[in-house]
C-alpha cells in the first residue's frame, strides 16, 4: 500500500487540491470560511495541518498511514464480531480495495475517504459496547463529511434495542459537533459555514449532473457491484443468513450514496465498510470450492484494471488538468519573481495552482464555483447556474483585488464561462496583459501601469 501510495507522489488528485489549499492559508492565519470559501466540513482542510500542507512524498506516506489504519479498525471489527480469522480477512479485503480502486477516489484524503476511519471506528466501538465513544467517533466523522449522520443511523442499528445506549450515542455524536459550532461562532465564521457547506451544496444535490439521473444511479451501482463482486459473494452469503443488522448498515449506506444522485466512484466508500466487513464472515464459513474459485478470479478484475497505473501514470486523461496545472504554475512562477510573495487568483476550479506555486491568493474565493454559480463537476462542459445568491458580491470582490498573477483555467475549455462575459470584471481584465499560454491555462500579470487602491 505504500509503495502504491509513493508511485504518485508527483501527483494531486481533485479531492486533495481545494483541502490542500485551504490548509496553506489557515497556516498563515485565514480562518475558514469567513476568510477562505471552502464548502466541505472543517476537518477536511484540518487534517493537512499535520504534516504542514506538505505535496509529494510526506503526502503520500500520510495517505498511506490512514489507509492502513482503516484496514486495522477493519480487523478489529471483524474480529469483534467473530474471530481472528475475520478480522485477517476483512483487513486483507479492504487493503486490497484501497489499492487496486479507481485511484481518484482512494489516493486522496477527501472528505469521503476521510470518513472512513471514523466509519469503522464508530460501529466497532458499538459492537464493543462504548456508545458514547461510537458517537463521538461518528461526530468527527460528520466534522470530515455530513454523511456521517447515516453512519450515525447504521451505529443505532447495532446498539438496537438498547435504548439507554441510543441516548449515549446521540450524546457522543453532539460533543465534537458542539465544540465546532462553539469554534465557528467564536470566530464569526457561523453564518458562511453554513452558507458554504450547508445552503450551496443542498442546491448542488438538487441539480443532477446527467439527464436521467435514475438510470445513471442503476447503471453505476451495477458497475460498482460487478466491479467488486467479491465482496459481493462474500456478503450475500451473510445476507442470505437473516443478518438484518448487516442489511440495514448497507441499506443505509447505501443511501448515503444515493444522496445527490451523482455516484462518483468515492461516494461509494460509504458502502465499501459494511460490505467488507459482511465479506469476511462469509468468506471464513464459506466452504462451496467453485464460489472461491469465482471469488478469486473476481478479484483479477481491479488488480489488472488498476494495478498497471500505477506505473503509467502519464497520458492519463484524468491526470491531464493536474499536468495542465503544473505546467501553468511553471510559467507563473518564471513570471513574477520581483516580489517575496506574490498574490495569484485563478479562474476555473484549479486550486492545485496555489499549492504549486505557494503564491498567496487575492481572495478568499480559491476557486470560481462561488463567482459563477456553476460547480465543478460540470463547468467545463455545462453552463447552468446552480447557486446565484452571493455571486454578484464574490465578482464585485474579486474586481476589486489586484493580484500579482492571474490564470484562466478555464475558458480554454468552456468559452461560456470566461470572465469577460461578467460585466462587473470586464474592467478588471483589461489592467492585465496575457503573457504565456498551456493548453489549457492563459497566464496573464498585472499591467505595470495598474494602479492599486
Amino acid at each position: 500500500m505504500l509503495a502504491a501510495h509513493l508511485l504518485e507522489a508527483r501527483v494531486l488528485w481533485e479531492g486533495e487540491t481545494l483541502p490542500l489549499a485551504s490548509a496553506m492559508q489557515m497556516m498563515r492565519g485565514d480562518v475558514l470560511y469567513r476568510d477562505v470559501w471552502f464548502d466541505k466540513p472543517l476537518l477536511v482542510p484540518a487534517i493537512y495541518l499535520l504534516w504542514g500542507a506538505h505535496i509529494g512524498v510526506i503526502l503520500r506516506i500520510a495517505g498511506a498511514i490512514y489507509a492502513m489504519i482503516a484496514c486495522w479498525l477493519a480487523y478489529a471489527l471483524a474480529s469483534s464480531l467473530w474471530s481472528r480469522r475475520e478480522g485477517y480477512i476483512a483487513g486483507a479485503l479492504l487493503a486490497f480495495f484501497l489499492t487496486f480502486d479507481t485511484h481518484s477516489a482512494i489516493l486522496p484524503l477527501a472528505a469521503d475517504m476521510l470518513l472512513l476511519t471514523p466509519h469503522l471506528a464508530a460501529v466497532l466501538l458499538t459492537v464493543r459496547k462504548q456508545p458514547v465513544w461510537s458517537g463521538v467517533a461518528a461526530g468527527i466523522g460528520f466534522l470530515f463529511n455530513t454523511k456521517g449522520v447515516f453512519v450515525l443511523a447504521a451505529c443505532a442499528i447495532f446498539a438496537w434495542p438498547a435504548t439507554g445506549s441510543l441516548v449515549m450515542l446521540a450524546a457522543g455524536f453532539a460533543i465534537p459537533n458542539a465544540i465546532a459550532l462553539a469554534w465557528l461562532a467564536g470566530t464569526g465564521s457561523l453564518v458562511p459555514y453554513i452558507d458554504q457547506v450547508w445552503r450551496w451544496p443542498a442546491q448542488y444535490a438538487a441539480s443532477p449532473v446527467v439527464a436521467d439521473p435514475i438510470w445513471n444511479g442503476m447503471v453505476r451501482t451495477l458497475n460498482w457491484l460487478g466491479f467488486h463482486l467479491v465482496l459481493l459473494i462474500g456478503a450475500g452469503i451473510v445476507l442470505m443468513r437473516a443478518r438484518w443488522k448487516f442489511l440495514g448498515w448497507a441499506l443505509i449506506c447505501y443511501a448515503g450514496v444515493v444522496m445527490g444522485w451523482r455516484f462518483f466512484p468515492r461516494y461509494f466508500l460509504l458502502l465499501l465498510p459494511a460490505l467488507t466487513i459482511a465479506a469476511a464472515r462469509g468468506f471464513a464459513i464459506l466452504r462451496n470450492r467453485i464460489l472461491i474459485v469465482v471469488a478469486a478470479l473476481a478479484m483479477i478484475v481491479p488488480l489488472v484494471r488498476f494495478g498497471p497505473r500505477y506505473l503509467m501514470l502519464k497520458g492519463w486523461s484524468d491526470l491531464a488538468l493536474d499536468n495542465d496545472s503544473k505546467d501553468a504554475s511553471r510559467l507563473a512562477l518564471s513570471l513574477e519573481k520581483s516580489k517575496s510573495e506574490p498574490t495569484l487568483y485563478v479562474w476555473g476550479y484549479r486550486p492545485e495552482m496555489y499549492v504549486y506555486t505557494r503564491f498567496r491568493p487575492a481572495t478568499m474565493f480559491l476557486d470560481s464555483q462561488g463567482l459563477t454559480g456553476v460547480p465543478a463537476d460540470r463547468h467545463l462542459t455545462q453552463s447552468q447556474v446552480v447557486l446565484t445568491k452571493g455571486t454578484h458580491e464574490a465578482r464585485m470582490q474579486l474586481a476589486g483585488s489586484h493580484p500579482d498573477v492571474l490564470i484562466d483555467g478555464l475558458s480554454l475549455y468552456n468559452p461560456a464561462l470566461s470572465p469577460d462575459h461578467y460585466p462587473e470584471l470586464q474592467a478588471w481584465l483589461r489592467g492585465y496583459q496575457e503573457m504565456g499560454r498551456t493548453k489549457g491555462s492563459i497566464v496573464y500579470v498585472r499591467r505595470p501601469n495598474t494602479i492599486v487602491q
